[in-house]
């Protein structure tokens, strides 16, 4: 049997984007009947090591140098990185030692050593002497639970019902965006039906001090497995311009984003560049112009109904089918 290690970390600081984007490709790959090893630090989040347990995949503490991960990657057929803060000498390591690496990236390379690289955002570009680059939407790493409900065709949205909104901020919201964007949202005045992820206690207190106004009603949620499908039947989603937000385009629905730190707005920027979504601004200096955005937007059936064929065209669902297909190239028989 084929086995790939997976060297990937999560927390409360750190967020869960790495992590989703390496399950969703250990999905396929166990399809394929490959046995999938997780190295990681999951930070003490539960929902981040619920994604595991619950289907089936191993996961060890990571080797705290580049000596133990090679000795870890002897027993690997493969391994995948996916890490801002991992040394980059521990991949040249296991690259010397001769298991292949494939690292995910985010446009900074930080230094990884590769046999390909992945970056799945819009409009990337790579291009390595020596190394496989896959680069842009095709490659975009989404999880079955996403892919599966993808519409055949865009979603057409209609006047004359009260849109059902669903704000998140990934699994663990540390920079407290919820409770911002729900003031935003009961600023319009407008009616909708709004579920918001708390994703902790003290999120989901403040979340429900925010008070509706007539016609408006907030759901407040910790997070849930169940997110993909209250995505595929909102009218309107509000998150931050991350990993997610290919889910989004996947799905066809029609996004507002706002971008949270740094290295969001090369992607933030790419996003409004080619209408597939709509901004907000930066988290923390959002005012009276992101309320008009989703007033808009709450109100308006048929600017819904562009962003979300935009963005259904962009992302067909069909990227972690590509990156196990380059990653299994590299092993050319199994142990």
């Amino acid at each position: 049997m084929t086995v790939v290690g997976i060297r990937c970390d999560a927390g409360a600081r750190t967020g869960v984007g790495h992590l989703v984007r390496c399950v969703a490709l250990a999905e396929e790959l166990v399809t394929r009947g490959v046995e999938v090893r997780f190295l990681s630090d999951l930070g003490g989040v539960e929902w981040a090591e619920a994604q595991l347990t619950q289907r089936g995949l191993p996961w060890s503490p990571p080797p705290v140098d580049a000596a133990g991960l090679v000795a870890a990657a002897a027993d690997f057929d493969a391994l995948v990185i996916d890490s801002y803060t991992l040394p980059p000498e521990h991949s040249a390591a296991v690259r010397a030692a001769g298991t292949p690496v494939l690292a995910i990236v985010d446009g900074d390379f930080r230094g990884q050593t590769a046999d390909i690289y992945v970056d799945q955002n819009l409009d990337s570009v790579v291009d390595v002497d020596g190394a496989l680059g896959l680069a842009g939407l095709d490659y975009a790493l989404l999880r079955s639970a996403v892919r599966t409900l993808r519409p055949a065709t865009p979603p057409v949205h209609v006047d004359g019902r009260t849109p059902k909104v669903v704000a998140f901020f990934g699994g663990t919201d540390a920079y407290r965006a919820a409770p911002e964007i729900a003031v935003l949202l009961a600023q319009t005045g407008v009616p909708f039906e709004a579920t918001i992820i708390g994703a902790n206690e003290s999120l989901r207190d403040e979340l429900h001090a925010v008070v509706p106004c007539e016609g408006q009603r907030f759901d407040i949620i910790p997070p849930t497995d169940d997110l993909p499908k209250l995505l595929a039947e909102a009218d309107l989603v509000v998150s931050a311009s991350g990993t997610s937000t290919w889910e989004l385009l996947c799905l066809g629905r029609p996004a507002a984003l706002v971008w949270v730190v740094d290295n969001q707005i090369l992607g933030y920027d790419r996003m409004m560049a080619r209408g597939f979504g709509a901004g907000l601004g930066r988290l923390g200096h959002l005012g009276a112009d992101a309320v008009d955005t989703l007033t808009h937007l709450l109100t308006d059936a048929a600017a819904r109904t562009e962003l979300a064929r935009k963005g259904w065209s962009a992302v067909d669902g069909r990227g972690v089918e590509r990156v196990a297909d380059a990653l299994l190239a590299t092993v050319p028989s199994p142990r």
